[in-house]
């Protein structure tokens, strides 16, 4: 096994970005974070690649910042100044998560606490083992979240049930994040990376810039009033009728034959 603290493959349609810190949890530091940038720099330019998935090395997702190299970086420097860079950096890559033009599907095998909960949220589809654990986790140490945890979680399943876990740093069963809408789906552990194929695999034959658009669509919408998203979607449905894609997909369904996107 490799000791890369990130190891990227691409399998299929999906390029894989896996967390390979399991003695350390696979909390997240400085050198991580620049890794999960750098496999999202190659996924950008990757005209194969239908979603990009996140999971972690043995008994952990992510169990949020390395607390230990948090403290490290304080030594000889400004404490607070090394604290806010790196909470900074870090609170970029879950934007960027979120904000990535393809669909990122968070694999989690095991717990996803703090951090690695944000990682989660920023992702637009969750499939978690049936012994994954998730919580906010910041409360436990009198911390803060800092990666868009008090702002994605009440969006995703309400304010009150957001609190409870903030205030209460509990880990809840894959299960339970499931009824309250956080978890997509919920499957036997040794099933997990199963699952994560299969679901990319109904990607596979989709075309790029329709699942881009449409992921756009959705997450813009979500804070608009109604009529805004509405006009935003017919904005971008007369954009897509001018697309490659559109024709293919038109096309294909004339000619009763699979349609060759190219992502224009």
């Amino acid at each position: 096994m490799t000791t890369d603290p990130i190891i990227v493959t691409q399998r299929g349609a999906a390029l894989w970005i896996r967390l390979n810190r399991p003695q350390a949890l696979n909390s997240m530091s400085p050198v991580m974070i620049t890794g999960i940038n750098a496999a999202l720099d190659q996924a950008q330019s990757n005209a194969d690649l239908r979603a990009i998935v996140i999971t972690g090395t043995g008994r952990a997702f992510c169990a949020g910042a390395d607390l230990k190299e948090a403290l490290a970086m304080t030594v000889g420097s400004d404490p607070e100044t090394a604290t806010a860079a790196f909470t900074e950096s870090f609170r970029l890559l879950a934007d960027r998560i979120e904000r990535f033009r393809l669909p990122v599907i968070a694999a989690v095998n095991g717990l996803a606490i703090a951090g690695g909960l944000e990682i989660v949220l920023g992702c637009d589809l969750v499939i978690a083992a049936q012994s994954a654990r998730l919580g906010d986790g910041h409360g436990k140490y009198g911390l803060m979240p800092g990666g868009g945890g008090s702002v994605r979680l009440p969006r995703k399943i309400g304010p009150m049930r957001a609190k409870y876990l903030m205030f209460t740093a509990e880990y809840l069963p894959a299960q339970t994040l499931a009824d309250w809408g956080l978890v997509t789906e919920v499957v036997a552990d040794d099933a997990l990376e199963v699952a994560v194929d299969a679901l990319v695999a109904k990607l596979a034959d989709k075309s790029p810039l329709g699942l881009a658009r449409l992921k756009q669509l959705v997450d813009d919408g979500l804070d608009q009033p109604v009529e805004v998203a509405m006009r935003a979607e017919q904005l971008m449905s007369a954009l897509h009728n001018l697309s490659h894609d559109r024709a293919e997909g038109l096309a294909a369904f004339t000619e009763k034959r699979a349609p060759k996107f190219t992502g224009r």
